[in-house]
C-alpha cells in the first residue's frame, strides 16, 4: 500500500527556509580580496584567453564538464499530465537532487515556454555551451521523439530524454536476468506489451536491440491492438504492428512469455496471467498502481518472475538506477552523444551487477539476511553503493569503443577508485538506516507528547512507516495542540499515565519497579507513585514489551531523562557503563564521535570500553570501524597525563580486540591526512584503507564542543546522541532537537530494536540448544 503522504508537509518542505531544493555554492575559496580577483577581474581573464586559443580547454577551466541541464516544457509531467513549465519547475529541481546525491553531477533545471518543436531544439541548441549534457524530461509525444532525435543529431554534447530511455534501460536489465532464470532465449519469447507510449515504444525498441523479434510482439494502446490494418499508426509503431487476429488483451496473454505494461493500474486480470506460458515474466509497471498487483500476480501463478515501479516490491524498476550513472559516464570521457551502444552497456552492466554478492549495507537497507540473484532480486537496488562504479565506467567503455568519446580514460582502476570518493562509499548510510526501519517498524514512546515538534515528529514516522509512535500525555492537551499546528495523529495511541483508565497499570509498573529497586532508596509507595511521571512510565512500557523504544529529553535536562532508563531498563549484558555518541553526515561518509554526553572525564580504561561500545555500534551499520583516539598531541609528543592516557587507552583496545583498526593518541587534523601520516608516522595503522570514521575524545567537554561546531558552524547534519550500553532502546534527545532530528532518532531507535530483538532471539535459539 503507498505510504500516505501530507499534502501540507510537502508544500512546508518546498517553501520553508530557502524556497526550492537547490542552490549554487562555489567551489573555489572566495573569501578574500585575493580570491575575488582570481575569480573574477582581472583573473579571470587569463582562463577566458586559453578558452578562446582552443575551445576544449572550457573543459579544464569551468564546470561545464559536470554540469547537465534538466529541460522540460512541463507537457508530461509525473502523472499530473500538461500543467506548463512554471509547475513542472519542484520536479526538475528534484530531478536536479537526484544527479546530485547519485553521481555527484550538476545541475541546471531549465523550463521552458515553447509546446513549438523548432522553437524548443533552438533554444536547446543556442545553450550548448554551457552544459556538458542534456537530460529532456517530461516532454509529452510525439514530439518528444522529434525533440530528442534532432538534439543528438545537431548537438555535440551528449543528450537523453530519460523518460524514454530510463524505464527501457532498468527493465531491459531485469528482462535478460528474467529471461536467464526461467533457461528461455530473448529471440523465441512472445511479448505482450500494454501501452505504446514514449517509455513503452524505447521498451520494445531496445528489447529487440538485445535480440528480440518484430513479430513477437503484440502491442496495445488506447485504440488496441497494433495492427497492421490501422492506418493512424506513425512509423515506428507500425514496426511491430502484428497481423494476428487478436483484439484483446486477454487473447493476447494466453500462452505469451512476458507481460510488459506501462499503461494504467489493474487491467490485467489474474486469469490472464494464469492463461501465460510456464514460468511467465511480468512487468507491471504503471505507477502508482500496477497494472495487476503483486500479490494477484504470484498468487495466481507461484512461478512468475513479477517486477513493478513500487518500492515496496521485490524487483522496483527505478529510472535512478540508470540515469545518474549513464550521464557520468558518458561526461568523465567527453562523449558527443549517448548512443545505443552505450544505452546496451548500462543494460549488460545492471544484468551483471545482480549476479555479483550483494553488500552487507544493501541487506541492511532492505532488511534482507541474504539477498542472493533470483526470481525475487533480478535487478540491483537503488541504495547499492556499487552502481556508480559498475555503470558509469561500462558507459564510458561504450563510449570509447563506438567512437563517440572525445576524452578516453586510460588507468581504469584509478576512474573507479575517483569514482567512489566522489561521494564516498558510505555516503548512503542515512538512506540505508530509513529503508531499513521501514522495513520492519518498531512501537516507540514519545514521553513528552505536549509539544509541537514530538507531535510533528511522530505524525512524519507514522506516515512514512518508520515507525508506530506512541504518544504519553494529557490527551485533551495533545489534541488541542495538533489540531492548532495542523498536525495529523488520527490513528495514533495516546497513553495518559495520571489518567484514572492507567491506574492498574500504574500500580502494575510500580510493582515490578520496586522489586527492581527495593533495596536502592525506594519504597513501594513512592515506586508506584513515580509511575505518574512519564520517563519512567515510559521506560517500564519497553521493558514489559509494551513498546520496542522510547524517545525523550527534547524538553530535559540529559541527567533527568537517562536516570529513568538506567533504573527501570539497565545496561546490557557485560556492559559496564554507559556512553553517548553522535553520527555526523559527511560528504566523505558518516563519522562516529564519542563520548559526547555521558562520561565527564574517562580513565583510559573506561575510554577503551566506550572505544569497544562504539565500533559494535558502527560495526551494526555494516561499516568497518576506524578509530582515531584523538589528543593535541601526536604518538607520545606530549607527556601530559590527559594524552598518556589516549595512548594507554589504545593499548588497551588493541589487548581486547586486535582486529581493531585503532591508532592514537593523534590531533584531529592528523586523523585525515594521510599524507602527513605518510611522512611523519610511517607506523600508523590507520595509512592503509580507508579513511578514518570514528573518533574517540578524551573527556566529554571536547566531545561535546566538536560535535556542535561540525553541526552548528560547519553545517553538518547529526544524528544523536545515540546512547549506548543499554539493554533496550532508549535515546535521549539534545535538547531543543528539530522535528528532522527526532526523526533521525527514531530511525536509529527502530533498527537498534530490530537488532535487539534478532540479537535476543539468536541467544534465546543458543540457550534452547544447550
Amino acid at each position: 500500500m503507498a505510504r500516505k503522504l501530507n499534502k501540507q508537509d510537502a508544500l512546508d518542505y518546498h517553501s520553508q527556509g530557502r524556497p526550492g531544493k537547490i542552490e549554487v555554492i562555489p567551489t573555489k575559496d572566495s573569501k578574500t580580496q585575493w580570491d575575488l580577483s582570481l575569480a573574477y577581474s582581472p583573473g579571470v581573464a587569463e582562463p577566458c584567453k586559453e578558452i578562446k586559443k582552443d575551445v576544449e580547454n572550457v573543459y579544464k577551466y569551468t564546470a561545464k564538464g559536470n554540469l547537465v541541464a534538466v529541460i522540460s516544457n512541463g507537457t508530461a509531467v509525473l502523472g499530473l499530465g500538461d500543467i506548463g513549465p512554471e509547475a513542472s519547475k519542484p520536479v526538475m529541481e528534484g530531478k536536479g537532487v537526484l544527479f546530485k546525491i547519485f553521481a555527484d553531477i550538476d545541475v541546471f533545471d531549465i523550463e521552458l515556454n515553447t509546446k513549438d518543436v523548432d522553437e524548443f531544439v533552438k533554444v536547446v541548441k543556442a545553450m550548448e555551451p554551457s552544459f556538458g549534457g542534456i537530460n529532456l524530461e517530461d516532454i509529452k509525444s510525439p514530439e518528444c521523439f522529434a525533440i530528442e532525435e534532432r538534439l543528438k543529431n545537431e548537438l555535440r554534447i551528449p543528450v537523453m530524454h530519460d523518460d524514454q530511455h530510463g524505464t527501457a534501460i532498468i527493465s531491459g536489465a531485469a528482462l535478460l536476468n528474467a529471461l536467464e532464470l526461467v533457461k528461455k532465449r530473448i529471440d523465441k519469447v512472445r511479448f505482450v506489451v500494454n501501452g505504446a507510449g514514449a517509455a513503452a515504444m524505447a521498451c520494445v525498441k531496445l528489447y529487440v536491440a538485445l535480440g528480440a523479434k518484430y513479430e513477437n510482439f503484440t502491442l496495445f494502446d488506447k485504440d488496441g491492438v497494433l495492427n497492421k490494418s490501422r492506418t493512424d499508426l506513425d512509423d515506428m509503431k507500425k514496426l511491430f504492428a502484428t497481423s494476428s487476429k487478436v483484439s484483446t488483451l486477454a487473447e493476447a496473454m494466453k500462452g505469451a512469455d512476458v507481460f510488459i505494461g506501462l499503461s494504467v493500474g489493474n487491467v490485467v486480470a489474474p486469469e490472464m496471467v494464469k492463461s501465460m506460458a510456464k514460468n511467465p515474466v511480468v512487468f507491471a509497471m504503471a505507477n502508482p498502481d500496477p497494472e495487476i498487483t503483486y500479490e494477484a500476480a504470484t498468487g495466481a501463478r507461484p512461478d512468475v518472475i513479477m517486477a513493478t515501479g513500487r518500492t515496496d516490491y521485490p524487483n522496483q524498476v527505478n529510472n535512478v538506477l540508470g540515469f545518474p550513472y549513464i550521464f557520468r559516464g558518458a561526461l568523465d570521457v567527453r562523449a558527443t552523444q549517448i548512443n545505443e551502444e552505450m544505452k546496451l552497456a548500462a543494460v549488460r552492466a545492471l544484468a551483471e551487477l545482480a549476479k555479483t554478492p550483494v553488500p552487507d549495507i544493501v541487506n541492511l537497507a532492505y532488511g534482507e539476511r541474504n539477498l542472493v540473484f533470483g526470481p525475487h532480486y533480478i535487478i540491483p537496488k537503488p541504495l547499492d553503493p556499487r552502481l556508480l562504479s559498475t555503470v558509469a565506467p561500462a558507459v564510458a567503455k561504450a563510449a570509447m569503443d563506438s567512437g563517440v568519446a572525445t576524452s578516453p580514460i586510460v588507468e581504469w582502476d584509478a576512474y573507479r577508485e575517483e569514482l567512489n570518493k566522489r561521494l564516498g562509499l558510505d555516503n548512503q548510510l542515512f538512506r540505508v538506516i530509513g529503508s531499513k526501519a521501514r522495513k520492519d517498524p518498531r512501537r516507540v514512546v514519545f514521553s513528552e507528547a505536549d509539544n509541537v515538534k514530538i507531535l510533528k515528529a511522530a505524525q512524519v514516522v507514522k506516515d512514512e512507516g518508520i515507525a508506530i509512535p506512541i504518544l504519553l500525555g494529557t490527551e485533551a492537551r495533545i489534541q488541542k495542540l495538533a489540531q492548532e499546528n495542523s498536525i495529523e495523529i488520527d490513528g495514533i495511541e495516546i497513553i495518559d499515565p495520571k489518567s484514572d483508565e492507567m491506574h492498574d497499570k500504574r500500580h502494575y509498573f510500580g510493582q515490578l519497579f520496586f522489586e527492581k529497586r527495593k533495596r536502592k532508596g525506594f519504597n513501594l509507595y513512592e515506586a508506584k507513585k513515580i509511575m505518574r511521571e512519564r520517563n519512567y512510565f515510559g521506560c517500564m512500557m519497553v521493558e514489559t514489551g509494551e513498546a520496542d523504544a522510547l524517545i525523550s529529553g527534547l524538553t530535559r535536562k540529559y541527567p533527568d531523562t537517562i536516570r529513568p532508563a538506567l533504573q527501570v531498563i539497565g545496561m546490557e549484558e557485560g556492559a559496564k557503563r554507559v556512553a553517548g555518541m553522535y553520527i555526523i553526515q559527511t560528504k566523505r561518509g558518516p563519522l562516529f564521535l564519542a563520548d559526547t554526553t555521558v562520561n565527564f572525564n574517562p580513565t583510559a580504561e573506561e575510554i577503551a570500553e566506550i572505544t569497544l561500545m562504539v565500533a559494535k555500534e558502527v560495526r551494526q551499520f555494516n561499516i568497518t570501524p576506524r578509530i582515531a583516539m584523538l589528543s593535541y598531541s601526536n604518538f607520545g609528543s606530549s607527556q601530559s597525563p590527559e594524552a598518556q592516557t589516549m595512548a594507554k587507552a589504545r593499548e588497551l583496545v588493541k589487548q581486547m580486540d586486535p582486529s581493531l583498526q585503532v591508532d592514537g593518541e593523534m590531533q584531529a587534523a592528523l586523523a585525515f591526512d594521510k599524507e602527513l601520516m605518510k611522512d611523519n608516522y610511517p607506523f600508523c595503522e590507520l595509512i592503509e584503507g580507508g579513511d578514518v570514521n570514528t573518533l574517540i575524545f578524551p573527556n566529554l567537554a571536547a566531545g561535546n564542543i566538536a560535535y556542535n561546531l561540525l553541526q552548528q558552524v560547519a553545517g553538518f547534519d547529526a544524528i544523536g546522541p545515540v546512547l549506548l550500553g543499554m539493554k533496550k532502546p532508549v535515546h535521549i534527545l539534545q535538547l531543543g532537537s528539530t522535528v528532522r532530528q527526532i526523526v533521525n532518532m527514531v530511525l536509529i531507535s527502530v533498527v537498534d530494536a530490530q537488532t535487539k530483538c534478532i540479537a535476543k532471539h539468536d541467544a534465546l535459539k543458543k540457550k534452547g540448544k544447550k
